[in-house]
């Protein structure tokens, strides 16, 4: 078998990264957790209030996954009574720029959509990457 150059074993590293974080974050409820995160930390019972359609198993998952991976702590606030807070860890606030790059292009592309507009694109079909046409 042929050994790899290393400049593909560079790319291939960063496709498997990049793919891993993709995935990360864009598994379901997962952004909008770290977007409610960003913001400060927050109560389990916040959580559950603030987005709406997460059941509490399903946010606890999340959490736990969320946890494991680095991303945020779970702290056990003094009581009584006695809480559970959650706060992203520095690699989470390091996602900041990539859940407000989502979100504005999700601002500008999949709410026209929703509003029955069709964005306009030059370039789709040529197998060039689609530009948003001229204003």
């Amino acid at each position: 078998m042929k050994a790899m150059p290393e400049s593909e074993e560079a790319d291939s590293s960063f496709c498997v990264s990049f793919q891993t974080a993709i995935e990360l974050i864009g598994k379901r409820w997962n952004g909008a957790i770290l977007a409610v995160l960003l913001d400060g930390p927050r109560r389990f019972s916040e959580l559950v209030t603030t987005v709406p359609g997460l059941s509490e198993r399903l946010l606890a998952e999340r959490l736990r996954e969320l946890e494991r991976r680095a991303i945020l702590i779970r702290r056990v606030l003094p009581g009584p009574p006695l809480g559970v807070e959650y706060e992203l860890t520095q690699a989470g606030r390091e996602l900041a720029p990539a859940v407000e790059g989502v979100t504005a292009w999700a601002r500008k592309w999949l709410d026209q959509q929703a509003e029955g507009g069709r964005p306009d694109l030059e370039g789709v079909g040529n197998g060039r990457r689609p530009r948003p046409a001229a204003l």
